[in-house]
C-alpha cells in the first residue's frame, strides 16, 4: 500500500484514469471530480487530519454511514446520494486495482433507495392531437405528412422513437395488410407490433410524398434527404406543445407512454402489453398500473363527495 499519497494526489490520479484510458465524458468526469472532493472534504473533518492512502483502506462502514448521513442533513435527496455513492466506489475501484488500496466495508453500504418516476402519460385527447395535428406546423405538405404518421406510429403502436426512425421504406406497414410490424429494439430484441388502419392510412399518405421511396431508404426522412433525427422530432413536439397548450413532459416517449397507460386502463392485459413495448422485464411494465391507479385516486377524490 502506498501510504504517503495523499487522498487528493489519489484523486487526481483516478480522475485522469478516467478520462485518459476509460475515454469518460468530460461532464462524467467533472460530477464524479466533485462527488469525490466532497466525501474527502468530509473526511478531513470526520477524522481531524487530512486523509491519506491509509486512512482510506481503514475507514470503517459506520464512518461511510456517517459521510451519507452528512449528505441527507445537508438536503441530498437519494438520487443525489446515489450518485455520490456511485463516484465513491468507481474511486475505490481505481485504488484497489491501480495501488492495492482495498476496503471491503464499501461493499457493505447500501445504496440510497431511489424511487423511479412513474410515467408520465398524455390524456386521449392530448395524444390524439399530438398525433394528428402535429402537421400543422410544417413549411410543406410533405413534411406535414411525414410527422403526422411518424407521431401517429408512436401513438398507436407504442414505438420508442429510436425503433421508430430506424424503419425502412421496405418496412413500412400500408393499407390492405393485416401484417404486423417488425420492430427491433432495445438489446436487439426483435418483436411483432399490430397497426391500426389510421397508423396505416397515416404512413401511405407520407409514402405518396416521399422523395425516395425506394425500398432501402430510410422510412422516415429530414429535410436534407438523410434519416431523419431524433432531435429534429423532439424539438417538432416542443413547437407543438407551446402552440397547443400541452403539459411539458408532452414528448415523443410520453406517446409511448400514453400507448401503455390508454390500453391498461382499456383493459389490456398486462403481458400483452409488455409484449408491445419490447419491455425484457414485466416490473417494468408494472409501473403503469400505478399510473392508472393514480389516475383513479385522482377521480375518485374529485367525485366523491367526502373528496372535497
Amino acid at each position: 500500500m502506498q501510504a504517503t499519497l495523499t487522498a487528493e494526489a489519489l484523486r487526481a490520479g483516478w480522475l485522469d484514469w478516467l478520462a485518459q484510458e476509460r475515454r469518460a465524458a468530460a461532464l462524467t468526469v467533472s460530477a464524479y471530480g466533485r462527488d469525490v472532493a466532497g466525501f474527502l472534504g468530509f473526511l478531513t473533518l470526520h477524522l481531524g487530519k487530512t486523509p491519506d492512502a491509509a486512512d482510506l483502506a481503514a475507514l470503517s462502514l459506520a464512518d461511510f454511514r456517517a459521510w451519507l448521513a452528512r449528505a441527507a442533513t445537508q438536503g441530498a435527496q437519494a438520487p443525489t446520494r446515489a450518485r455520490h455513492l456511485a463516484a465513491v466506489r468507481s474511486f475505490f475501484r481505481f485504488l484497489e486495482r491501480r495501488h492495492g488500496i482495498a476496503n471491503a466495508r464499501l461493499g457493505l453500504l447500501g445504496a440510497p433507495r431511489v424511487k423511479r418516476p412513474l410515467p408520465k402519460a398524455l390524456a386521449v385527447d392530448e395524444a390524439r392531437a399530438a398525433s394528428g395535428e402535429i402537421g400543422s406546423l410544417a413549411e410543406t405538405s410533405a413534411i406535414a405528412a411525414r410527422d403526422v404518421a411518424l407521431f401517429t406510429l408512436l401513438y398507436g403502436s407504442g414505438l420508442r422513437i429510436a425503433e421508430a426512425l430506424a424503419l425502412a421504406v421496405r418496412d413500412a406497414p400500408l393499407p390492405g395488410s393485416d401484417a404486423p410490424l417488425r420492430v427491433l429494439g432495445k438489446g436487439g430484441r426483435t418483436r411483432l407490433v399490430p397497426v391500426l388502419p389510421a397508423v396505416r392510412d397515416a404512413i401511405a399518405s407520407w409514402l405518396d410524398l416521399h422523395p425516395r421511396p425506394d425500398k432501402d431508404a430510410p422510412l422516415f426522412l429530414g429535410a436534407r434527404g438523410k434519416r431523419l433525427s431524433a432531435g429534429v422530432a423532439q424539438r417538432t413536439m416542443r413547437s407543438f406543445r407551446r402552440l397547443a397548450m400541452l403539459p411539458e413532459h408532452a414528448t415523443p416517449h410520453a406517446l409511448r407512454h400514453s400507448f401503455a397507460t390508454h390500453l391498461l386502463a382499456g383493459g389490456a392485459d398486462l403481458r400483452a402489453i409488455q409484449d408491445l413495448l419490447g419491455h425484457a422485464s414485466l416490473s417494468t411494465t408494472q409501473r403503469y398500473t400505478a399510473v392508472d391507479t393514480e389516475r383513479l385516486m385522482a377521480v375518485w377524490r374529485q367525485s366523491h363527495p367526502r373528496g372535497s
